[in-house]
């Protein structure tokens, strides 16, 4: 072997060394590099757990109503600006942040500390309401000791709720203006609000009016100067707030404390007085454009606002207000109140919802009973959408109404019809058939269309009559029951 084979294989043997000993210094400091990295990502995140959850135990977290720049008012929470996406309601809560929520409110302090612990646990704020007594129920605001003695149980609340971190504000009071005469509730809800005051610096105080109207902007500035925002409910009439409300004599903050469809008083009715419900379509409509021009746009004095029905209830219909069907899906206008809250205001900005239900029938009929009908339906499957379910109930109209809000029961269903999967495209007119109950009186048809999770759907009330003497006997309707998992 000559020398210089001799140096050729030593340079070698030193170039294949060095590789091996550069790649193990290469792999020894990405694992330390990544070692590290993943201990600092852990100990952040331990950190970051602790700190979160030890909030909890650290008390409240500030916030205000304070004066802008350009003389409008915003809240003012932990030193930053804040404006209320919010919910009315206090089911799914989780679900409020995943679709672009930052607040819920409630309507009394009914189990208060679950509520704030598990807003808090998703990172949602709540305006907890104090359910003032109202006239319409039997409350006398003549009666001292009565007042008195709501005045101390609320009391006894703010101790308890005053230092939890997601309290944004308090509510003394909803529309405890509605069908009464007794302005006295005025003087009781300032007290009630100047209690606050003193007891919770951190935390706003409003009260909320059924509507806007001059006589309480009025009542509410001349005997409630305590509060700290005026909170309205509103409904169909939220279209001519914004050029109202200085009209009516309120020139400081205000925020929309419940807003949705129009109002089951709002409507127009069939000739046997059913009101006629907006499809979800056309509430979807009306909550996107609502949000965009009478609530967002206003946001120099509005604080924000809170989307009615966070959830579901009977209230006329069982979809009048509910953001959710009664089985907890959400619906197409949750789905339009989501893309408010993510800033989608212009419907080219929009993302179409799963499914859409634009129309159903015409003007609502007298049929005969026995009698086979088909109503027309119109309705939009997404196209990535890959299928939707269809079907329909029949129910009759509800007796059981009441005012304010308060509980109304849910009429049984008569019959069901699944109409099976539908594939993605616009559906115009297409008719449903189906053959009117036996009985003379008022129902109502609910079409429903799922896709993707969200539901959609439309009513149409209906007057069954008797048929004549010289007609022929008409075939008996099959009731069926909703199987429960079929259920909307």
């Amino acid at each position: 072997m000559d020398n210089n084979t001799t140096i050729l294989d030593r340079n070698c043997f030193l170039y294949h060394n060095l590789v091996k000993i550069f790649k193990a210094l290469v792999q020894s400091l990405t694992s330390w590099i990544g070692a590290s990295i993943r201990f600092l990502l852990t100990t952040m995140g331990i950190l970051w757990f602790t700190a979160y959850h030890a909030a909890g135990q650290e008390g409240p977290i500030p916030t205000s109503v304070e004066r802008t720049i350009d003389g409008g008012y915003t809240f003012m929470r932990n030193g930053s600006p804040y404006y209320v996406r919010g919910a009315g309601g206090i089911e799914y809560i989780a679900d409020v942040a995943r679709f672009g929520g930052n607040s819920i409110r409630t309507w009394s302090h009914d189990n208060a500390k679950e509520i704030l612990d598990e807003a808090h646990r998703h990172g949602i704020t709540v305006m907890m309401g104090l359910w003032v007594q109202h006239e319409r129920h039997g409350f006398d605001y003549d009666n001292a000791e009565r007042v008195a003695s709501q005045l101390e149980m609320f009391s006894q609340v703010i101790d308890q709720l005053k230092d939890h971190p997601a309290l944004l504000a308090w509510s003394v009071g909803n529309e405890v203006d509605l069908n009464y005469s007794n302005t006295n509730v005025w003087y009781a809800v300032e007290d009630i609000a100047a209690m606050i005051q003193r007891k919770d610096p951190n935390h706003p105080v409003t009260t909320i009016t059924a509507g806007l109207d001059s006589t309480e902007v009025f009542l509410i500035k001349e005997r409630c100067p305590s509060l700290d925002f005026y909170g309205i409910n509103t409904y169909g009439d939220l279209d001519k707030l914004p050029s109202q409300i200085e009209r009516y004599g309120w020139t400081g903050p205000y925020m929309i404390t419940e807003w949705g469809p129009n109002g089951h008083w709002e409507v127009a009715r069939a000739n046997w007085g059913a009101p006629i419900e907006q499809t979800s379509g056309s509430k979807a409509e009306s909550y996107g454009r609502r949000y965009a021009e009478k609530i967002y746009a206003e946001r120099r004095t509005c604080l924000g606002s809170y989307a009615f029905l966070w959830g579901q209830k009977q209230e006329t219909t069982s979809t009048w207000y509910g953001l959710h069907t009664e089985k907890g899906k959400p619906t197409e206008t949750l789905w339009s109140v989501s893309q408010s809250w993510q800033g989608h205001f212009s419907q080219a900005d929009r993302i179409p919802a799963p499914a859409s239900i634009v129309s159903i029938g015409g003007a609502p009929p007298v049929l005969r009973a026995g009698e086979k009908v088909a109503v027309p339906v119109d309705f939009m499957i997404a196209d990535r959408v890959k299928g939707a379910k269809l079907w329909y109930e029949i129910l009759p109209e509800s007796t059981d109404i009441k005012s304010g809000g308060d509980a109304e029961s849910r009429p049984p269903s008569l019959s069901y019809k699944s109409l099976g999967r539908m594939k993605p495209g616009t559906y115009r007119g297409n008719p449903l058939a189906f053959r009117t109950p036996s009985k003379p009186g008022p129902y109502r048809i609910f079409v429903y269309l799922e896709a993707e999770g969200f539901v959609a759907y439309g009513n149409l009330p209906f007057f069954v009559e008797p048929r004549g003497p010289q007609e022929r006997p008409s075939r008996a309707l099959e009731f069926m029951p909703i199987p429960l998992n079929e259920q909307p």
